[in-house]
């Protein structure tokens, strides 16, 4: 695979369900903006709790605690990327809503669940909730994500 840079990326994303709405961040990226889980990645020696903790506060404002380990899913996209990514259960312990400025979303706000199917949603929420709403023994979701570009 000469001149193709492979890259696997570990992210921990927080699900965030309270009075039947979740808690979004609108992720800003290329192809236009998308309601996503908030988190992202992991540092290099970071735990993935830890992670999930600072990525939530760093994209809403609030404070997160992550009280259950949902499970893992993953996003390939052949020869190109491979994207882990790590899924906690948790609910907000203090601070206040805010946008996050300068980074990778610039908005956070709670959507009522009926909502989602109108809004333009990143690849993240459905195994989020998936796992969040079956929560399988193994903590694998079968709806990983494979992605030819």
């Amino acid at each position: 695979m000469t001149g193709k840079q492979l890259n696997t990326r570990l992210s921990a994303y927080g699900i965030c369900v309270q009075d039947g709405r979740i808690l979004l961040a609108r992720w800003v990226h290329g192809d236009g903006p998308l309601w996503s889980l908030p988190g992202g990645g992991v540092d290099f020696g970071e735990d993935p709790w830890d992670a999930v903790v600072r990525e939530v506060a760093e994209e809403t404002g609030y404070d997160f605690e992550a009280d259950t380990l949902l499970g893992i899913d993953n996003l390939h996209r052949p020869g190109r990327f491979h994207g882990v990514r790590v899924y906690y259960e948790g609910r907000i312990v203090g601070g206040e809503l805010r946008h996050e400025v300068n980074g990778s979303t610039d908005m956070a706000a709670w959507f009522d669940l009926a909502e989602l199917d109108s809004l333009p949603v990143s690849d993240l929420v459905g195994p989020g909730l998936a796992l969040a709403r079956n929560r399988p023994a193994t903590g694998h979701t079968p709806l990983a994500v494979e992605v030819d570009l």
